[in-house]
This record gives structure tokens, sequence and C-alpha cells, in this order.
């Protein structure tokens, strides 16, 4: 052997000793990238940490893994309604939905009618989440999704007003934080509805930059029920309050003082919060807006100097400066089921009342519905309402697993708001001129005006895109990257450099491993991923492809990360298209897993076929759109090479199989009852919705003698009567023998039924003026 050669060994066995023997590798290689990492890595504030320590990892940490466990995700219970909860569904839900009018709630009345009120509170629909032993109904989630799912196919109003006590507050802070006199004291009246809540977090100048309320109180001295105690003076002016204007009890988030030191050491003491009775001193209610013409109520609160105990903390004196924590704890909760759920409801809305309608109404002698630029609507309306309504079941069932899903409750609430926005608009255009007229037989231009609404609140859909999924789903379910994190922040340097050095080292086998996979998957077409999972022949093909895409994003965010460090924060653009990647995942896993717990309905699966298709191709395009804008040109074109070596392979779901998702809203079935299984359909034709399914079932039997009549209409039977190219056919058609008694009075009530369908409402010319000089007269005065 040449000396060369022993150099050469010697020389691997030492690089190789430096990785294998930890303590050499702290000390020569870890211990210098430590360093630097302490040093580039950004402060970060409490609040911050709060927010990102919030809440748990669930499935999505699967998907950031680079390889999910599909047995895991097939594992999930399905979620399901106990005896008690499907009552309540069949009953008093049914009920109170048959007891509201919009048009009357947002022409005549501004609000919900008192008889709605008091059945909402009677039947406990304010105390869905709060346990049985404090008068509650204690549902589930999935059982409080569902309602709210049912409630927004109704009305807009009705929604809201019983979601918002069920969310955030105060109840769900009540019962992680409260006292056990204020857990007692105030419990049993909210679920009685004895007490309507709101909660108060929003300033005109902290908006979705929540975590800088200047709304302020200063620890002090005061005199409450006759003596002086420590207390706090606080100043507040909020907006956009839910249920502000008709509380009872306000929930407060304030920044909390103590300037004199009452209460300790600390001056600043942190974002609080507090339960104040509305009709406490100072408290100023009663105002409100109007959110795009929707009448659940919502308005502003202002306090200046309002005196009160330090016992108005939720939680009492310790939890004062806690609120944040309390507050991102607890939002996950409710932003995975109240915008999800109801949004998915105004889906369901759309899917069978358009479907309905583009069947019962005809042009160029047939029904709008099959005409393929009508199909094209009609195809995501169907698609998107089902991948909706699978990522809230199972956003919600996490829930009930006792998960807190920060960031799936955040792409949950970005990509059902937004996709509802486009099913509404598509079925705007699909009803065209019906839909742009408003009126009590307009079913669907509210939920078209009011539509933003959901994109804007419980967290702007631009910033949850831009800064949440990515920022903190990268952070929270990265498998290495909050360990690296939470190492460099360590106050002891030898402890910390010791976590540091197994997060670091297995991070970077992590990022080689995702690397080589998703280079292999993208060289073979995934063809030759095993599932271990027993899914679905018919999808096995999409688990395959989501394991190429799960790899491929692993790979491409920790080279991000890699190459831009904390600058990936400030490029939003690029923060948004990896979050895009993350939800799609997660979007598809939902779809899969409900075509797995409803029981693999065959006629369901183009539904399910078309959101995967059109949900990779989406991915892709965000996958396309990192990469085409990365920094560095030479990573970029490495990383396309890697993650696409032969280019891009999916494309636009066909046109045959949207042809055969838009069939499905087109006629009764099974597979539209199940795709709208949550909309309240009246069987009445004085109700716009229900008038459609009396006409949808009178359009059908109608068909087959229509058919008749167009055969007796070219056989030249109806020759030189005017009558022939007019409704008066079927006349015309029972004179000469072509069709019977039975079968006119058919057609004949087809008609009926149809006239009511594509009826546009129309009013007096003065319509509206009494109640706009009423309004004028009033802010004169004021």
């Amino acid at each position: 052997m040449t000396i060369g050669y022993w150099m050469w060994l010697g020389l691997i066995i030492a690089v190789g000793g430096v990785f294998i023997v930890r303590p050499l590798r702290r000390a020569v290689l870890s211990a210098p990238i430590f360093a630097t990492y302490r040093r580039l890595l950004p402060p970060m504030s409490d609040t911050e940490r709060a927010a990102l320590e919030a809440g748990s990892v669930w499935w999505e940490g699967e998907l950031f893994s680079g390889k999910p466990d599909w047995q895991r995700l097939l594992r999930l219970p399905k979620p399901t309604l106990s005896a008690e909860e499907q009552s309540f569904l069949d009953h008093e839900v049914e009920e109170v939905c048959a007891m509201v009018d919009e048009w009357r709630i947002s022409r005549e009345l501004y609000d919900l009618p008192p008889q709605v009120w008091d059945y909402l509170k009677r039947k406990g629909f304010f105390g869905m989440i709060i346990p049985k032993r404090y008068g509650g109904l204690e549902f589930s989630a999935y059982a409080h999704s569902q309602v709210v799912t049912k409630l927004s196919t109704r009305s807009s109003a009705l929604a809201v007003t019983v979601m918002v006590p069920n969310s955030l507050g105060p109840a769900e802070l009540l019962l992680h934080y409260g006292t056990e006199e204020q857990k007692n004291h105030y419990l049993p009246r909210l679920a009685r509805g004895e007490e309507i809540p709101a909660f108060a977090l929003t300033s005109p100048w902290a908006g979705s930059d929540a975590a800088s309320i200047p709304d302020v109180g200063i620890v002090c001295k005061g005199d409450w029920q006759g003596r002086e105690v420590i207390g706090m003076r606080v100043s507040w002016d909020k907006r956009y309050i839910t249920l502000a204007p008709v509380c009872t009890l306000l929930g407060l988030a304030f920044r909390l003082y103590d300037p004199e030191g009452l209460l300790g050491d600390k001056k600043d003491l942190g974002i609080t919060c507090a339960l104040v009775p509305a009709d406490h001193p100072g408290v100023e209610l009663g105002r409100r807006h109007f959110p795009l013409d929707a009448m659940f109520m919502n308005g502003p609160t202002r306090g200046r100097d309002v005196f009160m105990p330090l016992d108005f903390i939720i939680g009492g004196p310790r939890m004062a400066g806690q609120g944040w924590r309390m507050l991102m704890e607890c939002l996950a909760a409710g932003r995975a089921i109240s915008l999800p759920s109801s949004n998915t409801g105004m889906a369901q809305l759309t899917a069978r009342a358009v479907g309905g309608y583009a069947r019962v109404r005809q042009q160029f002698g047939m029904p709008v519905g099959r005409f393929e630029g009508v199909e094209e609507a009609l195809t995501r309306i169907a698609a998107y309402t089902y991948l909706m309504d699978a990522t809230r079941k199972f956003t919600a069932g996490a829930v009930d697993l006792g998960e807190k899903p920060a960031v799936a409750s955040a792409i949950a609430k970005y990509h059902v708001t937004e996709r509802a926005r486009k099913v509404v608009s598509d079925g705007m255009d699909v009803i065209g001129g019906k839909g742009i007229c408003l009126g009590p037989s307009n079913f669907l231009g509210r939920a078209w005006q009011q539509a933003p609404i959901g994109i804007t609140v419980e967290g702007a859909n631009i910033l949850t895109r831009s800064l949440i999924i990515f920022g903190q789903g990268a952070i929270r379910c990265h498998p290495y990257l909050f360990a690296e994190m939470s190492a460099a922040r360590e106050a002891d340097a030898r402890e910390g450099l010791e976590r540091f050095d197994r997060a670091f080292w297995g991070h970077v086998g992590f990022t080689l491993k995702n690397g080589l996979r998703a280079f292999w998957l993208g060289l073979t077409g995934s063809h030759f991923v095993r599932i271990e999972a027993a899914v679905a022949p018919e999808m096995r093909r999409y688990y395959q492809q989501l394991t190429r895409f799960a790899a491929a994003f692993a790979f491409l965010a920790d080279i991000a990360l890699l190459v831009m460090g904390g600058s990936l924060k400030r490029r939003e653009k690029l923060s948004a298209r990896l979050g895009d990647i993350l939800a799609a995942l997660y979007l598809m896993s939902a779809t899969l897993k409900r075509f797995e717990d409803e029981g693999r309905q065959a006629a369901d699966a183009p539904l399910a076929h078309w959101a995967i298709w059109d949900t990779m191709y989406q991915a892709q395009q965000a996958f396309e759109g990192v990469i085409g804008n990365f920094p560095n040109r030479w990573v970029a074109a490495f990383l396309r090479r890697t993650i696409f070596p032969w280019g891009h392979p999916y494309v636009v779901p066909s046109d045959a199989l949207g042809h055969r998702a838009a069939r499905l809203l087109l006629e009764p079935s099974a597979t539209r009852d199940r795709l709208t299984a949550e909309c309240f359909v009246p069987r009445d034709e004085n109700e716009p919705v229900g008038a459609i399914e009396l006409a949808l079932a009178a359009t059908l039997a109608a068909e087959p003698i229509e058919t008749k009549i167009r055969t007796a209409e070219r056989e030249g039977r109806f020759a030189n009567d005017p009558r022939a190219n007019t409704r008066q056919i079927a006349q015309l058609a029972l004179e000469r023998g072509v069709i019977g008694s039975a079968e006119y009075e058919t057609l004949r009530l087809r008609d009926r039924l149809r006239d009511i369908v594509i009826r546009v409402d129309d009013f007096p010319f003065d319509f509206g003026r009494a109640a706009v000089t009423a309004v004028e007269t009033e802010r004169l005065a004021a």
C-alpha cells in the first residue's frame, strides 16, 4: 500500500470521527455553528413566543416530516354525533331555522326576531361548549360545527349570533382559566342565555397586530362596593366587536401596567383579559356597525378610566399579564370551527340551490346546467364544497381528539373562506340576473354580499396566508427547527450547545434524506411508493403523489430556510407560496379521509377526484412560484431539477371528470344529499330554496312528457298552429292527443313552480326612502 492510500484512509477516519464522536463533533463543528446561530437568531418577544408555542402539532406535523404516515391518518376516528346531538340538530336546529326570514331580518327588523332570541336562550344554543355541570349542552366540537354549518345555510345573523358565544369568549376562556368562583357564577348564566357575551380585542390602531393593542389598564387603589381595594383603571376603544351592542358581559383585552409596584416589581405586566358587566359604570355600548348589511349585532365599545377590581381578571389577579397566552391557546379551537363551518354552510346552500336552479331554468330549449360554460362553474361549486366540508369535519375532529391545531385551523380558516367566496361567485354567475336583485326570493345575494366578512375576521386572509401558515407552521411542525431555536436561546450555553448539536445534525440528515427522496420520487413519478395503509384502490395513486409532494415540500422548505434564514419572514410572497403547498397537502389529506370515512362511495368519486387533481395542480404552481422567484438562481435551478426532473407532471382536471362532477348537482341523488347534508331545506313553495326543490322534482317529472311533445312537433303534428312556439304548446298537445290530462297537469305544475323559481322581486319606486330619511335624521341630530 502506498503512503497516499494511508493518508486518504486517515483523512476519512478523521472526518468520520468528527461526525461520529459527539464530543469531538460538538467541539469542532457544532460550537462555531452554534455561536453563529445565536448571533444571527433575531430576538423574540414574549408575545411572539406565546403565539409560536400556542396550540399543538397534529397531522400537519406528518406533512412536514416529508413522509406522512397514512395509516395514522386512516386510524383517526371518524367524527360522529351522539344521539342527543343528532336529536338537537334534527329538531331544535331545524325549528329555529324555520323561525327566521332573512329578508325580514335585513329589511324590517335589523335583528333577529325577539322570539328567536328567546328560543336560542331557552334551548341552550349559547351553551353548546359549556359542560353539563354548569347547565350547558357539553357538545363535541363536531356537533358544534354541524350546528353552525346548518344555521349558516339559513341566515348569517342566526349563525353568527350562535357562533360567537361558543367560540373565543368568554366561556372558552373561563373554562380554561377562570377561578372556581367565576365559573360557578358566570357559566350557568351564559348557558341559560341570561348573559349575552362579547369579547373585545380589536382596536382601531391594532387590527391584525393584536399583540400591540393600545388599550391600557393601570393598577391602582380605588373604591369598590364601599371599601378601598387594589384594582385597575382601564381605558379602551374597540371596534368590530360581535354582539357588543346587546351584550350583558364584556370580555376585554388590554395591556396592564403597575407603575406603583402594588402587585410586585414588574411594571409592564402584559396583555390581560377581564370580564366586565355591561352595566358597570363607565362602559359604553349600544351603537352598531353594519358589516356589509349583515344583521348580526356588531359594534364598538369604549371606556375611559373605568375602575374595576382585580377580581374582574379572568382567572383572578394571578392571571394578570397572561392574556396573550390565554388568547393564543384558545384561538385555535374557535378558529377551527366557526368560519370553516359557517362558510361551508354557505357553500352547501349554493351547491343545492344553484344546482337545482340550473336544472329548472331553461334557455335555448334546454336546462342551463347542461351548457359547458355553466357546467364549468357547477363543477367548481360541487368539488370545492366536497373539499371544504371534508376540511371542516377533519379539523373539528382534531379538536375532539384534544388537539389545539393552531396551524391546521389557520389552513382551514383561510382556504375554506377563500373557496366559499369562489363558490358563491360561481353561483351568482349561474343564476345571473336573479342573483343581483335583492328581495325575498333571492336565495344567494346576501351570501355573495357578505362573503368578504369571513375573509376579513379572525385574522385577515392576506395576513394568514403570508405570515401564519408557513411562518408558524415551519417553526412548530418542523421536527428540528423549534428545538434548534430553543437551544440557541438557552441561558446555559453548555446545555444549549448539547441540545443544539442533537437538533442541528438531525436536521442536516433530515434535509439530505428528503432531498434524495424528492429526487427519486420525481424521477420515478412516485410509482414505487409503498402505501402500507388499506386505502381505496381508486385513491391509492393520490397517496403516492402526496408522499412525493411532502418530501419535495420538506426539502424545499429547508433549503429556503438555509438560504434566506430570518429574511424569509420578510419575503411574504415566498412564505405564502410555501404555505400554499403545506395547505394543499392538508386539504388533500382531509378529502381522502372523507372518502374513506363515508364508505368509499363510488358515486361521490368524481367530486373527490376533481378536488384532489385541482389541488395538486395548484400545489405544483405554488412550487414553481417559490422556485421561480428564489433569490439564488443557481439554487433555484438545482431545486427545479431535483423536484421536477421531468418537468411539470400535473395538469388541470379533465373536462370529462368535470362533467361527471357537475351532473351530480342537477338532480336528486344520495350524492347530492351527502354533499349538502347540513343544508336547511324547507318544503314550501313560498320559500326560495323550497320552491327550487319542488320545481326540480316537477321538472324531472315533466322532462319525458316534453320529449313526447318535441317528437310530435318534429313529426309536424302542430304545423301552422301559432300556439306551437309558446307555453300554450302543452294545451295544444293535450287537444291533439299527444299527452293525457294527467301529463298536462304535470306540465302545468312544473310551469307554475318554475315561474316562482325564476321570479325576481320588484318594489315601489320609493321603497326604502323612509328608512333612509330616518337614519339621516338621526345622524344629523347626533
